[in-house]
């Protein structure tokens, strides 16, 4: 299991450095998800399997979609549509491909061996353990990373919008039938 949570933590710090490197916002964001799901892996290494359970569901599942719901309302037009063809090329799908794969190797061998083999699962965390960290000593945390949450999302959506009407629409550039 040593081996796994080292894995799961090299593809952890690989995604999350492309995220920070990558261009286009969807790809980050796959990057991002990609992650996550390692941080999961890594949760169920040192013995959380719920909190593991509650990153995939809360933050690669529901605050993703989130993200990718705002993308698709900034809709920048067909000129980041055109950007995104582009970049759209077989050799785009390599690296988050082989990551995934050593995730899912990973998760394939936690399941194959006994959880009793691993020296890091000495207590697991139930529901209730975590719900009294949370809302015990870590809520102004908790809180604090819901508003930033929250302050991002809308600063993400004010910085494209104000970028989408910066840009020429179809038929803008040229000049219009009117000139």
């Amino acid at each position: 299991m040593e081996g796994v949570f080292y894995m799961a933590a090299a593809v952890a710090v690989i995604s999350t450095a492309l995220v920070i490197v990558q261009m286009n916002v969807v790809h980050a964001l796959l990057y991002l998800i990609l992650s996550l799901l390692s941080a999961a892996v890594i949760f169920v290494t040192l013995g959380a399997p719920f909190v593991a359970a509650l990153e995939v569901i809360i933050y690669a599942g529901a605050i993703m979609i989130l993200f990718v719901f705002v993308i698709m309302m900034l809709n920048l037009g067909t000129q980041s549509a055109g950007m995104e063809r582009q970049w759209m090329r077989a050799g785009m799908w390599a690296g988050p491909a082989v990551l995934a794969l050593l995730l899912l190797a990973d998760v394939i061998y936690m399941l194959a061996v006994s959880p009793r083999v691993s020296g890091y699962a000495a207590k697991a965390a139930g529901p209730r353990e975590v719900g009294i960290a949370l809302f015990g000593p870590y809520l102004i945390g908790v809180e604090l990373a819901s508003v930033l949450l929250l302050a991002g999302l809308v600063g993400s959506f004010h910085l494209g919008r104000s970028v989408r009407q910066r840009l020429p629409e179809e038929g803008e550039a040229g000049g219009g039938e009117g000139d």
